[in-house]
């Protein structure tokens, strides 16, 4: 049995839960996909940022979003962590830098290494876990 994850649904929507890897999963191809348009475009295609930096925003806060929920927690901390990816990208320099840096530590600690909660909570079931149940 393979589960399907709706990809449209996890990098568009803030609603519901979403498991570990296909959040792990979907950030990476945030972060890679930011890393490759910041290496191909300079010039006069600069005001492409406009449209892509908003796009790339919104859709990491809908994936943190929904690994926070299923974490037990609101989706409101993505705020703080999407500043802590904006502060330090694409390497921390000040003070305030590095407390970026400690936010991203707990984040990473907290959203891909530990578990989600079991069962539905508040937020609804998982993206993967329903995916499973349904199959």
């Amino acid at each position: 049995m393979t589960p399907k994850i709706d990809w449209s649904e996890l990098f568009f929507s803030s609603t519901g839960r979403a498991g570990q890897v296909p959040s792990i999963i979907a950030a990476g191809v945030l972060l890679l996909f930011l890393a490759v348009y910041e290496s191909v475009v300079t010039g006069a295609l600069q005001f492409l940022n406009w449209i892509v930096y908003p796009v790339l925003i919104y859709c990491g806060a809908c994936v943190v979003s929904k690994r926070l929920h299923d974490r037990g927690r609101s989706g409101w901390w993505a705020a703080i962590i999407l500043l802590a990816v904006v502060m330090v990208w694409p390497r921390p320099t000040g003070f305030f830098d590095f407390i970026a840096v400690f936010v991203l530590v707990w984040a990473v600690i907290d959203l891909c290494v530990m578990p989600g909660e079991r069962g539905d909570n508040r937020y609804g079931r998982t993206l993967f876990r329903t995916a499973m149940r349904e199959s």
